[in-house]
């Protein structure tokens, strides 16, 4: 899943993408360099963002929806608000990625009327406050249980369990030592959960605080991650930097079966 964020302030590349024409380029060319999947974001939801109206919102994302529509790979939106979802259905969207994990009841009846496939994100607190002072007992029980009571309530609605894949949120109301923990147990978050697994540490801070590098000197460290989120069950890694993390994959699951993938 290649990662489009058309926002001024996002933390990795904001400001890079905002501009109509460049963002179609780059989605274009992380097509052609390998991703399956791109994820359009209008609002940043990196640690203390403030919230946008519906309306930038939908200006940010809809031109860049309506012009990629004849790509070939699904488009997901990275969305919390209902409002957009159900304008970008409208559009064309076949995917809402949402990290607030459709607590809002609205944004459930929004997905539930169309057949659409939804990422269920952990998230604790919201993006203005999730980085204060994280706390858990146990970090992987309550991003299991918050992630099953989610689901459950997406299934309650009508929604199909085949549309569905999770996220347990690495970066959002986490520590380094919160997400560290997770991804170390992630196997075994997969399989309470027993659903296709979406992950994303790609430029994180617990990147950086692992290595010591700034946001853009963290491609090693990044790759190393998806690596290692797809050896422990992640079936959607998503990034920024499409080409290496899709050679490297490439390289792990040809060790891991013995064999030349074909990618024809």
């Amino acid at each position: 899943m290649g990662v489009l964020n058309v926002t001024p302030d996002s933390f990795s590349d904001g400001g890079l993408f905002d501009a109509h024409d460049r963002a179609i380029a780059h989605a274009r060319q992380m097509i052609a360099d390998g991703a399956d999947i791109i994820d359009i974001g209008g609002e940043s939801t990196r640690p203390g963002a403030p919230p946008i109206s519906t309306e930038e919102e939908l200006r940010r994302v809809l031109p860049v929806l309506d012009a990629l529509r004849d790509c070939g790979k699904p488009l997901s939106v990275d969305t919390r608000h209902a409002a957009v979802m159900r304008e970008v259905l409208s559009a064309g969207a076949d995917m809402i990625n949402d990290i607030s994990g459709f607590r809002d009841a609205d944004g459930l009846a929004a997905v539930s009327n169309s057949q659409c496939a939804l990422c269920i994100m952990h998230m604790q607190g919201d993006p203005q406050s999730m980085q204060l002072s994280p706390h858990y007992v146990d970090v992987l029980a309550e991003v299991r249980d918050y992630l099953l009571d989610r689901v459950n309530a997406a299934l309650a609605v009508g929604i199909s369990r085949q549309r569905i894949c999770v996220d347990p949120g690495y970066g959002f109301g986490k520590t380094v030592e919160h997400n560290l923990s997770l991804l170390r147990q992630q196997s075994a978050l997969q399989q309470a959960v027993a659903l296709p697994l979406l992950v994303g540490l790609s430029r994180k801070s617990t990147i950086g605080l692992v290595t010591g590098k700034p946001i853009q000197q963290r491609l090693a460290g990044s790759i190393a991650a998806a690596v290692v989120a797809a050896e422990r069950g992640a079936r959607i890694i998503r990034v920024h930097d499409v080409p290496e993390t899709v050679d490297a994959l490439k390289v792990w699951q040809a060790a891991r079966l013995g064999a030349l993938i074909d990618n024809g």
